[in-house]
């Protein structure tokens, strides 16, 4: 096997323009032979994401059926006790996910609300399973205090590329998310980050959003990427939808611009045939959220992915995360419905 490409973080808006204008049989070839040099292709890890606080979130996210400015009929509820938490991550273990993920519709917590977050986060550790939340923005002392009660992923979408991100928040800056990224980075947190795609972008959008991500100063350890769910009352209701093959091109684009972080094959599975589906497996996708809903949105069932995965020859990751190049986490190496 040659040897694996140094990781970039110079990419320009041009080169990954050329990427999508390659013949889909080159690019998906590339995609897969750099896959193979970081991780074993048939294995997936599997996280599962709850809503620990849902509705009433203050921001305008044109896609976001939780949003106060849209009418989608969603109840607003109450941050869930951490019995209820812990019973739902074990349920989650069962299933074979290694990763519980809990969402909170915020702007961005209160102390008050971050200490009982971390209530949860200590007790799904408890359980050996890793833990990731999405609490909206956060401060530097805020990200440094998740740190410390033993955190392994923050999740913050950039959504897209920053000058179409303007079309579809107006509550939230591109630099507010970037620099909540920066205070995850830096006190020490594995970063997930990814984007939406369907919401209406061109081409040129997506690869922008591509060269956000790769361009970062560390790759994030888990890059989602989420095909638009639409939902009746958000904005983006009705907007024209994606090509799937433009889809399954964008995950292995994900590839190999960010060789050693999990592609999160995420929201939108829902309305996905398995063939498309398999398509992304095999462009680098390496990771999807198990369950039958994402926050407020539909997914697959448990039952159907164990069926595809057994039609496809693929196993579920252990929670050791057996990768071909050694490092258990990608950014200590050489380096949804969407979550906010």
């Amino acid at each position: 096997m040659s040897e694996p490409a140094a990781l970039r973080h110079d990419w320009t808006r041009e080169e990954v323009e050329a990427l999508y204008a390659r013949p889909l049989n080159d690019l998906l070839f590339e995609a897969q032979s750099v896959h193979r040099q970081h991780f074993d292709p048939n294995r997936v890890q599997i996280s599962t994401l709850l809503s620990v606080k849902t509705g009433a979130c203050p921001e305008d996210c044109a896609y976001c059926p939780q949003s106060v400015h849209h009418n989608t009929g969603l109840e607003r509820e109450r941050l869930l006790p951490v019995e209820e938490v812990v019973e739902a991550a074990r349920a989650a273990k069962d299933q074979g996910a290694t990763r519980f993920c809990m969402g909170a519709a915020w702007r961005n917590p209160t102390d008050r609300n971050l200490e009982r977050v971390i209530e949860m986060i200590q007790a799904v550790r408890d359980l050996g399973m890793e833990t990731c939340v999405t609490l909206g923005m956060l401060r530097e002392e805020q990200a440094k205090r998740l740190a410390e009660a033993g955190l392994d992923y923050y999740n913050h979408n950039l959504d897209s590329s920053p000058e179409y991100y303007e079309r579809v928040i107006s509550t939230r800056s591109y630099a507010d998310r970037q620099q909540t990224l920066k205070n995850v980075r830096d006190a020490g947190v594995n970063v997930c980050c990814g984007g939406i795609v369907g919401m209406g972008e061109d081409q040129n959008d997506r690869a922008g959003l591509l060269v956000e991500l790769a361009n970062q100063e560390v790759h994030p350890g888990s890059v989602p990427i989420n095909m638009l769910v639409q939902v009746p009352g958000t904005p983006l209701y009705g907007v024209e939808r994606l090509d799937p093959l433009e889809f399954v091109r964008t995950i292995a684009i994900a590839r190999i611009m960010m060789p050693q972080s999990y592609v999160r094959l995420s929201a939108g599975r829902n309305e996905m045939s398995d063939e498309t589906q398999a398509m992304c497996f095999f462009a680098g996708a390496n990771s999807i959220f198990y369950g039958e809903q994402l926050l407020t949105t539909e997914n697959p069932e448990t039952e159907h992915d164990q069926a595809l995965f057994a039609r496809l020859g693929i196993e579920a990751e252990t929670v050791e995360r057996e990768r071909a190049d050694g490092p258990s986490c990608p950014a200590a190496t050489a380096e949804a419905e969407p979550a906010s």
